[in-house]
């Protein structure tokens, strides 16, 4: 194998553990960023891995772990401080001489946005923008696999809950947003490059209740409930308040029918079509049955 050039940060949440299966079955190796005490027995069972352990709150120890890095994937777990954790780790990456991130941002990620994920994503994006760094933004639409929060609900009482109303969105699955990001890793051509990355088609919450109950083979009804109950909802879950009225905003967002909107970048990128709702459900299918 070549020499290792690629860093990953998040390699062990769901979108990072999808690209660094990508990234071995391709056989390139990469260093993955990890934090201290975070065993993952699939990194470790990847030969083209190196398990770095690092802090994002340790801008130093950051530098020294992106020596001889060209490209870097920039993602962390949401958090109250996802938004400098990631600055930390621009400027970091802009003093060891990384050449190019690949961040995962959001859809419609923009600094004057309601939304205060969408701002704290552009905020790094333009950060990145600012220090000269070459970069490609991965903005996905909703996330399928974000439906698995309900699955305790869809496996005993056949219903699931959002406050979103009767709105289309074109969400995605995480595999094809790992996808997109390794290619933008491994090849030429995606400098400066802005991907929106959604499904192939905008669906209802309706109409996923309706996928789920024809894969699973017995009725799943969604419900639609107000802000304030969903945000009840959340907190009674034991959610911290900044990330209840994130996700208030989120389904605020979706419910204005704001994320409708269809790209086909999936496809043009890795020349394979973007798995579909009932792909999804069906893969999925033992956690929700």
């Amino acid at each position: 194998m070549t020499q290792t050039k690629i860093l990953i940060s998040g390699a062990t949440g769901n979108v990072g553990t999808q690209l660094v299966k990508q990234l071995a079955a391709l056989n390139i190796p990469f260093k993955a960023l990890v934090r201290n005490g975070d065993h993952n027995e699939l990194l470790k069972s990847l030969p083209q891995a190196e398990i770095i352990i690092g802090d994002l709150a340790n801008e130093l120890a950051l530098i020294d772990a992106m020596q001889d890095i060209e490209k870097a994937f920039l993602l962390t777990n949401s958090s109250e401080q996802a938004e400098q954790l990631q600055l930390n780790f621009v400027h970091a990456a802009y003093r060891a001489g990384v050449k190019h991130i690949v961040k995962l941002s959001q859809y419609a990620a923009d600094e004057n946005s309601p939304v205060r994920f969408l701002r704290y994503h552009a905020k790094v994006e333009n950060k990145i923008k600012e220090l000269g760094l070459s970069y490609t933004f991965l903005r996905p639409n909703l996330y399928m696999q974000g439906l698995i929060a309900f699955k305790d609900y869809i496996k005993t009482s056949g219903k699931f809950y959002a406050s979103v109303g009767n709105a289309a969105i074109s969400a995605v699955d995480i595999r094809d947003i790992a996808a997109v990001a390794a290619k933008a890793l491994t090849e030429a051509g995606h400098e400066n490059k802005i991907y929106n990355i959604t499904g192939s088609r905008a669906i209802t919450h309706n109409q996923m209740a309706d996928i789920f109950s024809r894969v699973l083979g017995k009725e799943i009804v969604f419900v639609d409930v107000t802000p304030n109950q969903m945000e009840r909802a959340l907190r009674d879950a034991g959610f911290p308040e900044w990330q209840v009225g994130g996700l208030i905003e989120d389904y605020a967002h979706y419910s204005r029918g704001e994320a409708a909107e269809i790209y086909n970048t999936a496809c043009d990128i890795t020349n394979v079509a973007p798995i579909s709702f009932e792909q999804f459900v069906n893969d999925y299918k033992e956690l929700f049955s």
